[in-house]
C-alpha cells in the first residue's frame, strides 16, 4: 500500500510546524508535502529535516513557486536535496495570469519545460498542480490543462481531483488522459451545497461528495506514486488529518 501524505499548507494556520510534525506522526502518516511559504530566507532546511526525522516523516514531494524555481534553481535543488525530495511541483501561477489564452497556456508549457530542466538534470522530477482555472474554456478546442502539459513530455501532473470537479469535469476523464504522467494526487473533499460554509466549502475525505473508493480504484489504475490528503481551510486540522488517513486507509484495507 502506498504511503499515505498530508500537504503541510493544510496546516498553515496551525503552528508552529514541529507541533504539526508530532500530530501527524501520531496519527500514522510517513509523509508530507512541503509548500512554498515554508521557504523563505529565514528558513532552516536542517530543522526542518530534524522535525520530520523525529516522527518518522519524509517530504518526497514538494511545492516551489515557479518565480523561485525560475529565479533561485540551486536554492531549490539544494532544498530538495537536504529534505530528500523526489519531486518538486509548480503549484498555480498568479490570480491575474490565470486567464489566459490558448497561446499564453502553450507559453507557460514551454517555460515550465525550461525552467524544470536543471532540476531534472539534477535527479529531481519536475512537474504541474492543477486548479479550476486549467479547465476553463479558451480559445482553443483544448483546455489550458492540456496546452501547459504539451509544453513537454517530461512535465508530470499532480492532479487536484477535487479542483477538477468544482471546475465542473469529470476527474476520470482526465485522470486516465493523463494516467501515464500522473505521478501524485491530492485527495480532498467537497463538502454538500450549503455546508461547511466556514471552511470554504471543502470537506474531511470521506465526509463530503466526492466517491473515494471508486476515484482511488481508478488512480491505482495510473502511475501515481503519491496520494496526498489536503484541505485548504480546515477549522480544526486534527480533525481533518485523522478523519481523512482513516477514510483512506479504510478504503485501501477493504476487499476489493
Amino acid at each position: 500500500m502506498r504511503p499515505i501524505s498530508y500537504q503541510l499548507y493544510s496546516s498553515r494556520n496551525y503552528p508552529a510546524l514541529a507541533d504539526t510534525f508530532s500530530m501527524l506522526g501520531q496519527l500514522g502518516y510517513k509523509q508530507v508535502e512541503g509548500f512554498g511559504g515554508l521557504f523563505t530566507e529565514s528558513t532552516d532546511i536542517g530543522e526542518i529535516k530534524a522535525g520530520l526525522d523525529a516522527n518518522g516523516l519524509h517530504m518526497p514531494t514538494c511545492h516551489f513557486g515557479l518565480d523561485m524555481v525560475r529565479d533561485q534553481p540551486d536554492t531549490v535543488i539544494a532544498h530538495a536535496r537536504a529534505l530528500d525530495t523526489e519531486v518538486v511541483f509548480v503549484p498555480a501561477v498568479p490570480p491575474e495570469q490565470r486567464v489566459q489564452s490558448a497561446a499564453g497556456w502553450d507559453a507557460l508549457g514551454k517555460t515550465l519545460a525550461e525552467i524544470g530542466k536543471p532540476l531534472q538534470d539534477a535527479g529531481i522530477k519536475f512537474g504541474w498542480h492543477n486548479h479550476a482555472f486549467e479547465f476553463a474554456a479558451i480559445d482553443s478546442a483544448q483546455l489550458p490543462l492540456e496546452h501547459i502539459l504539451a509544453g513537454d513530455d517530461s512535465l508530470l501532473l499532480e492532479f487536484d481531483v477535487a479542483w477538477c470537479v468544482v471546475a465542473g469535469q469529470d476527474p476520470v476523464k482526465w485522470i486516465e488522459r493523463y494516467a501515464d504522467r500522473l505521478i501524485s494526487a491530492h485527495i480532498k473533499d467537497i463538502a454538500p451545497e450549503g455546508e461547511c460554509v466556514d471552511e470554504d466549502g471543502w470537506a474531511d475525505v470521506g465526509h463530503g461528495t466526492l466517491d473515494w473508493p471508486a476515484l482511488l480504484k481508478v488512480l491505482d489504475n495510473t502511475a501515481m506514486q503519491y496520494q496526498i490528503m489536503e484541505h485548504d481551510n480546515p477549522n480544526d486540522h486534527q480533525r481533518f488529518a485523522r478523519r481523512s488517513i482513516d477514510t483512506v486507509k479504510s478504503i485501501l484495507n477493504s476487499p476489493a
